[in-house]
């Protein structure tokens, strides 16, 4: 009864302070465990994200006590006759354009820091359970990828494949793909999963693997919240190693950079001994000095810059790479984070740019963007390595381009507001256009990795051949395009008869 009568007036409220089209008995209707929060905190929080570009505030925010909750609110929103609303699951917030927001619905805050300050982010009956024998774990899609590793460390396993940075949610990579250096070996994590528990667009629970509900298994990885909200995945582990040895080596020149990286890459499948575990690199402009937020070279005290180097261009390129031994730690997977905090560069806006580069056309990327467009500023770091197509699943919803061996290329940029023209918000989204024109005029078939369109053209375009099979699933998954409508990829169908993107 008390928890019946916190959630009437959490929707008095929100009748009052948003002004809800819909017929309040719906939401009462939905007998949640959770907690359906109008708190400012709650929609404030939720209205923003990592990238700091975009603000939609919520309805409200649902925190879920199991997956029963999104069920019934997302069934709820199906089920809408006169006033629909949408659902877009949040994680760890760490989207770049708005892709897990809504104005006109609610959020769903799958990785809960409410939660977490209790002890636990995740619901008690689907906290990580490691299967020792199986090698695989269970866990709830707004897990942390930090507190699987340290659920599975305890037993001396580890997750496959991993991203570069731990505090994201399961189930928003996922639903993108979730790279790093081990993709190139291990395949992206979506390409390491044996099974997904996933809230369709209709209110269904279904559970979903190679053998069960297969279509759906293949939508929804890689498939940008379009299909349905992964509650549970089963995720395949390794023995985790002893000790790891980091090596770095600095390049002046790109063409023996890439050929290095891409050699290391072409013997995963050599016996453990005869090659590297992980492979990554990333780009280093003029101006730049080499001691960075990711790597250190030189004394922090004697700091060298570039153009001491005497590099051709003014660019230097790192590889990184390392050799598992038979005990690794989570203990430094936030330094990125920690340095970036500790210079300002983390609540500020994040126009960061992630895009996949065919092999065959990286030297005129090299030539027409690292020592072109960039000038002699970065405003971020830049990543730069390849993976083999091989490995990722061409059944998912993911889209790469079709050469057999491709790059990762990101541009991790922070915008600040200190009177440097170069590093303001409105020149780093002028310079990521006109990366983007580049490729575009130059022939280059980039895809955007974590993309971002606003029209259905270029969401068309970005899936090729693949976007009749996306529109089919969408339809047989989410017909009234409920979820995730922050990618604006589909229009609610309560607010148009259009299926055209917004």
């Amino acid at each position: 009864m008390a928890s019946k009568l916190l959630l009437t007036f959490a929707i008095c409220r929100l009748i009052v302070t948003v002004g809800l089209t819909m017929d309040p008995t719906e939401l009462l209707r939905l007998g949640v465990y959770g907690q359906l929060s109008v708190d400012p905190s709650d929609v404030q929080t939720a209205s923003l994200d990592f990238g700091m570009l975009s603000r939609a505030d919520p309805w409200a925010v649902l925190h879920p006590a199991s997956a029963d909750d999104i069920t019934r609110v997302v069934k709820a929103a199906y089920e809408s006759e006169a006033h629909g609303f949408t659902v877009s699951a949040r994680g760890h917030g760490h989207s770049i354009n708005g892709q897990a927001q809504t104005s006109n619905g609610v959020v769903i805050q799958m990785s809960s820091s409410r939660g977490r300050r209790l002890g636990s982010s995740t619901p008690a009956a689907l906290r990580p359970h490691v299967y020792e024998k199986e090698r695989y774990v269970d866990v709830w899609g707004g897990e942390l990828w930090i507190d699987v590793l340290r659920s599975t460390l305890e037993h001396g396993l580890a997750p496959k494949s991993w991203t570069d940075y731990l505090y994201l949610s399961v189930g928003g990579t996922l639903s993108n793909a979730g790279i790093s250096g081990q993709a190139f070996h291990q395949g992206p994590q979506i390409t390491n999963v044996h099974e997904l528990d996933v809230v369709t667009g209709k209110g269904e629970l279904l559970t979903c693997s190679e053998e069960q509900n297969s279509g759906l298994f293949h939508a929804v990885l890689g498939g940008l919240g379009q299909f349905g909200i992964i509650t549970r995945a089963r995720i395949s582990l390794e023995p985790a190693p002893k000790r790891v040895r980091w090596i770095r080596v600095l390049y002046s020149d790109f063409s023996t950079f890439t050929r290095d990286q891409e050699y290391l890459i072409s013997l995963h499948e050599l016996p453990a001994s005869q090659k590297f575990d992980y492979v990554e690199g990333f780009v280093i402009v003029d101006e730049g000095l080499i001691n960075n937020w990711r790597s250190s070279f030189f004394s922090p005290r004697n700091p060298v810059k570039i153009t001491s180097l005497g590099t051709d261009g003014g660019v230097l390129y790192c590889l990184e790479i390392t050799k598992n031994y038979d005990e690794s730690t989570a203990d430094t997977t936030d330094q990125a984070e920690l340095k970036l905090r500790s210079k300002g560069l983390w609540e500020v806006p994040h126009p960061w740019l992630n895009l996949f580069i065919p092999k065959s056309r990286i030297a005129d990327f090299d030539k027409g963007v690292f020592k072109g467009i960039l000038g002699n500023k970065t405003g971020g770091p830049i990543l730069i390595y390849p993976m083999n197509k091989h490995k990722w699943d061409n059944r998912s919803s993911v889209v790469t381009p079709d050469e057999d061996v491709f790059y990762l290329v990101a541009f991790l940029r922070s915008a600040l507001d200190n009177g440097e023209e170069m590093q303001s918000l409105e020149y780093l989204n002028h310079q990521n256009r006109e990366i983007l024109k580049f490729c575009d005029e130059a022939g280059i078939k980039a895809k955007q990795y974590l993309p971002h369109y606003t029209t259905q053209e270029e969401w068309v375009d970005h899936f090729g051949d693949k976007w009749g099979q996306f529109y089919q699933r969408k339809m047989e998954f989410d017909p009234r395009y409920i979820l995730a409508t922050g990618q604006r990829i589909f229009k609610p169908s309560f607010q148009s008869s259009s299926n055209m993107a917004l």
